[in-house]
């Protein structure tokens, strides 16, 4: 084992973030959508590099072209189309439909279930038109009243279990975060918002949404691979399913965690694969 890693603070989500403009109001069809999403991603992960690099020259280029397509306003309303209903739909109904049993437990004069939405796109979907749960929903740059503008790297750790959440989703995040340091992190930091303590039986929960091309294409990860790392950190796969575009999984998370370092490594060569990866470090 090398020497002990110098220790740091994790990235922020707003770290890739550019200056954002006015939205742009016209429709936009679903390649129109699928393509500034990943025109979007990709200048992120470029600006990334060039922070990286010190090349601050490089970091105003693409903030320009960032800037140019429209900025994150359009970056999330081409995320809110690729989540309506003839495009794939709310993916907190998936999550509803797996937790259904449990949610028959509940009733009115107990307390709710706390579900923490980071990445929030709109306060009228599933999770919130569910009776049995308190909705706290949070984004780099909100939208609409009841979603609150704010960082989850950045959120402070809950100080008492009345703080915690019995959900976490993470619809459509992960893959936002543009570097892989970045992404381990984020999922270390998913156990600390997370309680056993419940009203009904309930075990904590992780709601992940990923595109299929992070696990099908990527030179880095697997599907096996995202099972390690979870795994590691003390989460039970429960639940998995695939659309055309999407894979959904629900996990638990029993605490029992023994995290293990994963490094940045080939799983999958090939010249037309992409390059998401997620590094977890020990500690």
């Amino acid at each position: 084992m090398g020497p002990k890693s110098r220790s740091k603070r994790p990235s922020l989500l707003s770290k890739g973030r550019p200056p954002t403009v006015k939205p742009k109001q016209a429709a936009l069809s679903a390649k129109a959508t699928r393509n500034l999403i990943r025109s979007h991603h990709q200048l992120l992960k470029a600006r990334v590099q060039a922070e990286k690099a010190g090349d601050t020259a490089r970091v105003s280029s693409i903030d320009a072209q960032i800037q140019a397509n429209g900025g994150l306003d359009s970056y999330q309303i081409a995320s809110k189309l690729g989540q309506s209903l003839d495009r794939g739909g709310d993916s907190s109904k998936i999550l509803i439909d797996w937790i259904k049993p449990e949610l028959a437990q509940w009733k009115p004069d107990l307390p709710k279930l706390r579900v923490l939405e980071v990445g929030a796109l709109s306060t009228k979907n599933a999770c919130s038109r569910t009776p049995a749960l308190d909705v706290t929903r949070i984004d780099l740059n909100s939208q609409e009243p009841g979603i609150l503008k704010q960082d989850f790297m950045e959120r402070p750790l809950p100080a008492s279990d009345a703080e915690r959440f019995h959900i976490l989703s993470l619809s459509l995040v992960l893959n936002y975060v543009p570097d892989a340091e970045g992404r381990g992190d984020m999922l270390k930091r998913c156990r600390e918002f997370l309680t056993a303590q419940s009203p009904i039986t309930f075990v904590p929960t992780l709601f992940f949404v990923l595109p299929v091309a992070c696990v099908d294409n990527s030179r880095y990860v697997t599907e096996d691979r995202l099972l390690d790392i979870l795994s590691s950190l003390g989460f039970q796969l429960m639940q998995s399913k695939r659309s055309n575009k999407l894979i959904y999984q629900l996990w638990h998370y029993t605490g029992q965690s023994a995290t293990r370092s994963f490094k940045k490594e080939m799983l999958n060569p090939g010249a037309k694969r992409n390059n998401f990866a997620i590094i977890l470090r020990q500690g």
